[in-house]
């Protein structure tokens, strides 16, 4: 049997993190949805702007922008890509209603670029909500210090919210908090809690890069052959283990007494999604972030090649709270030598900023001038 259509069984849902116009015209995407079980498209200006450089039915709508002069490069932007949105979503519509509003979405983000503006983010998420005009959409936040009181506002308004660019524990605890702060606004203003959907994009694959770096740093000034070793057996490890136990903290967050009681009230947990998916060191196992990932209540996005991957050869077993004890180890060995992935964390999340601006810049420039 597909292993993709085995994943549900796990508790798991599939979505893809691509989207172009011709997985919509060619019928690609309704045939995931039947063949696969895919339940969701998430997208980002990189996602975009390799689709406009390389999908051909884009042409014709690049050309005919540029008649219309008076359009901003932003405007330009999204008479491309809304409709490709509003399509996928209404491709999705069957499964949002089949899983009860769980499932059935496809993401759109906010200009990278607003990622530190509190104010600038909320607007134009608000503006993008009602652009889209579909309630199976979620805006993409990423999880900065200036986006954690927009996540609030926005689910306190009843827009569902993706939270993307997480990296770190602690920062994953304070997103799940403002997730939880806007319900409670919203329940505070006698407005309804059910109905309102959140997902918190934890990334995965570029934490075993960084780290993999450093500790080959530290393979260069190891003494011994039993200290290589030691240090070599680390690596590829730290993304999965640093999974383990967020997942770990999930399960307290959205277990204890704060929660019940808004899930009392039809509330539906903000569950955690494995982003960055795709392996990038050819040397591991090319679908280790879906099998190693794999456990209840939990979205895995997969670039297209990894969902081909899996469909090979992907096993499916539940994974992702076996080891956590090896987990913890594993964590304070790499602290013992120095990496901190606090530190990590931090560096990526600026990293990942800076590429979604420069994919976003790219994107524009793309569009007739």
């Amino acid at each position: 049997m597909n292993p993709l259509k085995l994943l549900p069984q796990k508790g798991q849902s599939i979505w893809l993190d691509y989207i172009d116009r011709q997985l919509l015209t060619t019928g690609d995407l309704a045939r995931l949805m039947a063949d696969d079980d895919l339940r969701g498209v998430t997208s980002n200006p990189a996602i975009f702007e390799k689709a406009i450089r390389s999908d051909a039915g884009y042409r014709a709508d690049l050309d005919a922008l540029r008649g219309q002069g008076r359009l901003s490069p932003t405007e330009m932007l999204e008479q491309l890509v809304l409709p490709d949105i509003r399509a996928a979503a209404d491709l999705l519509r069957g499964v949002y209603a089949a899983t009860g509003g769980r499932d059935g979405y496809v993401s759109l983000e906010v200009p990278p670029a607003l990622a530190h503006d509190t104010n600038a983010t909320l607007t134009e998420a608000r503006r993008l909500w009602q652009a889209v005009g579909r309630d199976n959409l979620m805006i993409k936040v990423p999880a900065t210090q200036a986006g954690l009181p927009a996540i609030s506002a926005l689910i306190a308004d009843g827009i569902n919210v993706n939270v993307t660019l997480l990296f770190s524990r602690a920062m994953h605890a304070r997103v799940a908090e403002a997730f939880l702060a806007g319900l409670e606004q919203r329940s505070v203003a006698g407005l309804p809690v059910d109905g309102i959907a959140s997902v918190a994009s934890f990334f995965v694959s570029r934490i075993d890069t960084e780290v993999d770096e450093r500790l080959a740093m530290r393979l260069e000034s190891a003494v011994g052959a039993s200290e290589r070793e030691a240090i070599r057996a680390l690596m590829g490890k730290a993304a999965i283990a640093n999974a383990k136990r967020v997942y770990r903290d999930w399960k307290r967050i959205f277990s204890g007494p704060r929660w019940q009681s808004l899930a009392d009230r039809g509330a539906s947990s903000q569950r955690l999604l494995w982003a960055s998916t795709g392996v990038k060191n050819p040397a591991y196992r090319d679908v280790r972030y879906i099998e190693e990932l794999i456990g209840p209540d939990t979205v895995n996005t997969v670039p297209p090649a990894t969902l081909d991957a899996f469909r090979d050869h992907g096993l499916v077993r539940a994974s992702l709270e076996e080891g956590l004890d090896e987990a913890a180890t594993l964590l304070a060995r790499l602290e013992g030598l120095g990496i901190s992935l606090d530190e990590v964390t931090d560096l990526l999340l600026d990293a990942g900023v800076d590429l979604f601006v420069q994919a976003y810049d790219k994107l524009l420039a793309r569009l007739p001038g």
